[in-house]
């Protein structure tokens, strides 16, 4: 740089000052609109035990008003709340039934899973905390004023699963048109899925998780309403080629990202201008952005 350009320049706070105009500098990410939205992964699950009531509450007393969860189903066809296609991880099945490993979801009855222990993983405060149902589980989040970013875990698994989920949301209620509009969003992994939702109630707002690539965005805005990557996968460029497509409803292609934990990520994402962040402590997320 110029020795007399240099001399008019002066760093503030981590700012570069021209005259009166500050220019953020590359370590100072520029915050994010007023309608960034912020989602509390598997509910505040940094501070409870994941896709549990008890995390659910917990994000609503931090204020976050959009909890995210995975559903699944039992083997005698109950859906219920939980990340893990296995109850390893998160429960103490292998306690109660040491003899059929590997544990997975889809070989247990709702009875079964009822007894299991799914908060002592986390803390001796959240002993007995349950792995809830689907409507135990939108009741409290009605309850609370909440809403819901719901994922359709491993949907392969589970054929039929996107009807039975569209059937206990109509039962607990949220399926009427304010609902519909304002606070539900429908996600997975599974593209197919995705657009069986779309099918079945195209007035649903849908998301795909992953990134794929540009050329193939126009493909998914026929079904989905976001594309939801990863934030590692996640840049300026990628949001803008999303924010360049409309989706099935006719608004503009939105992103969320997940799953960001820490004020420098967060900061650096809503650069990108993601129009959501999930994350697993959504208040240290919501302080770095400014929402």
């Amino acid at each position: 740089m110029h020795a007399r350009a240099a001399a008019a320049l002066t760093s503030v706070a981590g700012s570069v000052v021209i005259g009166v105009l500050v220019l953020p500098t590359a370590a100072q990410a520029a915050p994010a609109n007023d309608r960034t939205v912020v989602v509390a992964h598997r509910g505040a699950s940094a501070y409870a035990p994941e896709n549990t009531l008890p995390a659910v509450d917990r994000a609503s007393a931090l204020g976050i008003s959009w909890v995210e969860n995975d559903v699944q189903r039992t083997r005698d066809g109950v859906l219920v709340v939980l990340h893990d296609t296995t109850l390893a991880r998160t429960t103490n099945v292998e306690q109660l039934y040491p003899n059929r490993s590997p544990w997975n979801v889809a070989d247990f009855t709702s009875s079964e899973l009822a007894r299991l222990d799914a908060g002592s993983w986390k803390g001796a405060e959240y002993a007995g905390t349950r792995i809830p149902t689907l409507h135990e589980y939108l009741r409290r989040v009605d309850r609370n004023g909440q809403k819901l970013l719901m994922e359709i875990k491993a949907p392969e698994l589970y054929p039929g699963i996107e009807d039975q989920i569209l059937r206990q949301l109509r039962r607990d209620g949220w399926l009427d048109s304010w609902d519909v509009k304002h606070r539900l969003i429908i996600q997975s992994f599974n593209a197919d899925s995705v657009r069986t939702v779309h099918d079945r109630r195209p007035d649903i707002k849908t998301g795909f998780l992953g990134t794929p690539a540009v050329s193939e965005l126009p493909k998914y805005a026929k079904f989905a309403d976001q594309i939801n990557p990863s934030h590692t996968t996640t840049s300026a460029d990628y949001v803008k080629a999303v924010h360049a497509l409309k989706g099935p409803h006719g608004k503009q292609l939105e992103t969320y990202t997940w799953t960001v934990n820490d004020a420098q990520t967060a900061q650096k994402v809503a650069g990108f201008g993601v129009d959501g962040i999930i994350s697993n402590a959504p208040d240290v997320v919501r302080a770095a952005i400014g929402g």
